[in-house]
């Protein structure tokens, strides 16, 4: 499939990964300042989605300030809101104190083809949303509500959402489907990682017993984690896969502390340079 200039059809996939998209927040700032946007198609999932809208809408270090300010205040991580019953990661205050104090460009973001990839709830399947400038900050708390951090779900329009880590955490091969020959992929893990056994595979009977097909998609994310990855790796004839991984990166996906984070943004305008140059090869 090649687009209407005759061109390959080209994407770009970024991975969640709560604070370590920082990483990848780096990276698009340096795409936003070399104005590089060569990609035709959009995917992400989690923080990546949110990353992805922020630089799909021209504003330039917004993601910086949510990793950096925002998401550093105690509002958003607290263990007193989770044990009175509310959210660890509270997605709500955050959304509500963004719309205020840095909004998103929803109306310039969904001008481009950008899909939010999330879960639907109730058969355990990826959604990839290509979502309006209405509805464009629901689908990306959808794609960030990871279970256990943020309690509940996320409901649009009669469908209940969560985490897009657990239906496609890596969406290469979606976009390989949807006809994309040259993708480029930022991840927010090193290039070698695999993904072991959901950590939390314990408490899922408990915890969503009454969402059969979500626990059976979360008891099988490694798999989709680490089948993305080998796709990435040992892409099939004919796709194009540039991968974008960060090196020595110390934020973690609930990192409080706001050097790492810096370091870590600085890692990612590093690694934005890199792609350009592999890009163009």
């Amino acid at each position: 499939m090649a687009t209407t200039t005759g061109k390959k059809k080209t994407a770009l996939v970024v991975e969640g990964g709560g604070m370590r998209g920082i990483f990848t927040a780096g990276v698009l700032d340096y795409f936003m300042e070399k104005k590089f946007a060569p990609f035709d198609e959009y995917y992400g999932v989690s923080a990546g989605s949110c990353n992805l809208a922020s630089h799909l809408g021209g504003q330039y270090r917004r993601n910086y300030n949510c990793y950096a300010e925002y998401m550093l205040m105690n509002e958003f991580f607290s263990m007193r809101k989770y044990f009175a019953g509310g959210h660890f990661m509270d997605l709500d205050w955050l959304w509500d104190y963004l719309s205020i104090k840095e909004p998103l460009n929803a109306k310039k973001a969904s001008k481009s083809k950008l899909f939010v990839v999330t879960t639907d709830v109730d058969t355990g399947e990826p959604a990839y949303i290509r979502a309006e400038n209405d509805s464009l900050a629901d689908y990306l708390k959808a794609s960030s509500s990871l279970p256990l951090l943020y309690r509940g779900f996320v409901e649009i329009e009669g469908r209940r959402f969560v985490d897009g880590g657990i239906g496609d955490p890596i969406p290469v091969i979606q976009a390989a489907q949807s006809g994309a020959k040259r993708i480029m992929v930022l991840r927010t893990r090193p290039a070698g990682y695999i993904k072991k056994s959901f950590t939390e595979s314990r408490l899922i009977p408990l915890l969503f017993s009454k969402y059969p097909n979500l626990q059976k998609a979360m008891k099988k994310r490694d798999d989709k984690y680490n089948r993305s990855v080998e796709y990435i790796l040992n892409p099939p004839k004919g796709i194009d896969v540039i991968h974008i991984c960060p090196n020595g990166m110390k934020t973690g996906r609930t990192t409080k502390d706001k050097s790492f984070i810096d370091d870590d943004y600085e890692l990612g305008r590093k690694a934005g340079e890199d792609a350009l140059k592999k890009w163009k090869m």
